[in-house]
């Protein structure tokens, strides 16, 4: 069983930065691609950002290009997510997910870390 593990979420202030964390942890696991996802109360959980394991292509979602950044550990099944310049828009729980190379949708998922910028 693969799990995921976020951590790095808070409270913060308009402009500032966060760093989220996500391990995957288990049985042998390689992802095809990891992401994390965002949702607000009363909203979908939509994609924010998403990191191909193979060759490190990266995908952001308009509201945060430019702003937020996903990476990954060179060697161990960690993707991370940094966001500056943080805007209230921005609060939300974020969730880690991971896909392996046998599936085509979001199979492991995190429990979320919450996210909240206040003005």
């Amino acid at each position: 069983q693969v799990q995921l593990v976020e951590s790095g979420g808070g409270s913060v202030q308009t402009g500032s930065s966060l760093r989220l964390s996500c391990e995957a942890s288990g049985r042998t696991f390689t992802p095809y691609a990891m992401a994390w996802f965002r949702q607000s109360p009363g909203k979908d959980r939509d994609l924010v950002a998403r990191i191909r394991w193979p060759n490190g292509e990266t995908f952001y979602a308009d509201s945060v290009k430019g702003r937020f950044s996903i990476s990954k550990h060179k060697t161990r099944n960690t993707v991370y997510l940094q966001l500056s310049s943080l805007e209230t828009e921005d609060s939300g729980v974020y969730y880690c997910a991971a896909r392996s190379y046998s599936s085509t949708d979001w199979t492991y998922w995190g429990q979320g870390t919450q996210v909240t910028v206040s003005s």
